[in-house]
């Protein structure tokens, strides 16, 4: 039997070790995929899919399959830890929950805006007092078009 390559350093323990206690504190289970995927997160672009996570966890560690990132993805939201969002007709987007923001994506040139949580909050308040309606604006995208696109005239 071979033993694993001793991981490469990311240059994020200490976050990820913070995020681990965080897990741990609300009942979570800390694996080496998990652990991984963390550190994916971190070392990702803002807003990656659950495939661009798993092809950098599988870097790694070849034997972590997409369904394990899918089931410790759902496990890190149902947790606090992060968030997912959908922009447009794209698959998810996963980053972490410590700043809640809401997202203004163009949909001509694809440029995503992270947009404060309070731009959202009359939107929120109407929706709860007209309907009842509790609003997760970190949840979903506000599709349009950028500034740069819109002043172009681009459709």
């Amino acid at each position: 039997m071979t033993p694993s390559p001793t991981p490469e350093p990311t240059g994020h323990e200490h976050q990820v070790e913070e995020v681990l206690e965080l897990v741990r504190a609300r009942g979570g289970r800390v694996t080496t995929a998990r652990r991984q995927l963390l550190e994916a997160l971190f070392e990702a672009p803002p807003h990656a899919t659950a495939e661009e996570l798993a092809t950098a966890v599988q870097v790694r560690s070849p034997d972590v399959h997409l369904s394990t990132i899918y089931r410790n993805l759902d496990e890190l939201e149902r947790l606090g830890v992060i968030v997912h969002t959908h922009f447009g007709h794209g698959p998810a987007s996963y980053h972490l929950a410590s700043s809640p923001h809401g997202h203004l994506v163009c949909e001509t040139c694809g440029v995503t805006i992270e947009a404060p949580e309070a731009l959202f909050s009359e939107l929120t308040t109407l929706a709860k007092e007209r309907f009842g309606f509790v609003v997760d604006s970190r949840h979903f995208a506000v599709v349009g078009r950028c500034a740069t696109c819109a002043a172009a005239g681009r459709e």
